[in-house]
Parts: C-alpha cells; sequence; structure tokens
C-alpha cells in the first residue's frame, strides 16, 4: 500500500486486481508496465535480511512444507515473468524491504519505466 500511495501522489493511475497471469499489485495498462510487490519471506529474500550466505542456509532451518512452498513461489515468479514479458509486458519486482526503506528509489523506477514505455 505504500508504494501505491506514493504513486498516487506523484500522479500515477494505476489498476489494482487487473486480471492478467500473476495477480501483480499495480499495472499500467496503457503501458503495458506489470508491478509486484513481493514479500521477503514469501518468496525467498529473507536470507538477505538476515545476514546468511545463501537462500539455502536460510532454507535448511525449515518445514519441508515451507521450504518447497517458498521454492515454488520462486519457480513461479520466474513463469510468470517470463510469460508476461513474451506478451510484451515489462516485469517489475520490489522486495517489501526496498519498499519500506528505499521507497523514493522504487517509485522513481517505476517512473522512469513508465515513461521509456509510454514515449515509444
Amino acid at each position: 500500500m505504500l508504494l501505491r500511495k506514493a504513486l498516487w501522489v506523484r500522479g500515477f493511475r494505476y489498476r489494482k486486481h487487473y486480471k492478467i497471469k500473476g495477480k501483480p499489485d499495480v499495472v499500467f495498462v496503457k503501458a503495458k508496465l506489470a508491478v509486484f510487490c513481493d514479500g521477503d519471506f514469501w518468496h525467498g529474500n529473507n536470507w538477505r535480511l538476515r545476514g546468511l550466505s545463501s537462500l539455502s542456509e536460510e532454507l535448511e532451518s525449515y518445514s519441508r512444507f515451507w521450504r518447497e512452498k517458498i521454492l515454488r513461489n520462486i519457480a513461479r515468479d520466474k513463469e510468470v515473468n517470463e510469460y508476461l514479458n513474451s506478451q510484451g509486458w515489462m516485469v517489475l519486482r520490489f522486495w517489501s524491504s526496498d519498499i519500506q526503506s528505499k521507497l523514493d528509489e522504487c517509485v522513481s523506477i517505476i517512473e522512469r519505466s513508465y515513461h521509456e514505455l509510454t514515449s515509444s
């Protein structure tokens, strides 16, 4: 929600709940830009936040269920990216921790991407 509010304040109008593969959090239909806000735990970035050396090290302490769930999420994210790219969409993904700590930078990346896509 933090990212959406910041985009709205800068004058960006977007769609939520737009029905394309992967269910992006924010969609700019005209630009064919899909933005995902990925939770660090659910999408496999928690190891970086905890200062571990790799995802494998993080997953060692998880039960089989959680290990498989997170690995499925990572694989699905990759499939969604590939599919949307093949359909002419640009996909941007941001970690929730980055949105919280570097909100302006995340918004600037979206802004630049949007303008690149709509100016051609």
